[in-house]
C-alpha cells in the first residue's frame, strides 16, 4: 500500500530503509526517503511503520 502518494513511496519500502538503515527519528527518515515532503498527510503512518519495525530490528552494537 502506498504510504505517500506525493512521491509514490510504500509501506514496504519504508519498511526496507527502516531495517536496513535503522534511524532514530522521523527526521533521519526523511533523510534517506523524501516521505512528508510535500504534502505531510504520510507522517503519522510513516512514524508508525518505524516505530513498529524498530521494535523487531535487532540492535546493533559497535565491537571496537
Amino acid at each position: 500500500m502506498y504510504v505517500c502518494l506525493c512521491n509514490a513511496i510504500s509501506d514496504k519500502t519504508l519498511r526496507e530503509v527502516v531495517r536496513r538503515y535503522q534511524p532514530k527519528s522521523i527526521q533521519q527518515l526523511r533523510q534517506i526517503v523524501p516521505v512528508g515532503k510535500q504534502c505531510g498527510k504520510c507522517i503519522r503512518d510513516a512514524r508508525a511503520i518505524m516505530d513498529e519495525e524498530m521494535q523487531h530490528a535487532p540492535q546493533y552494537t559497535e565491537i571496537a
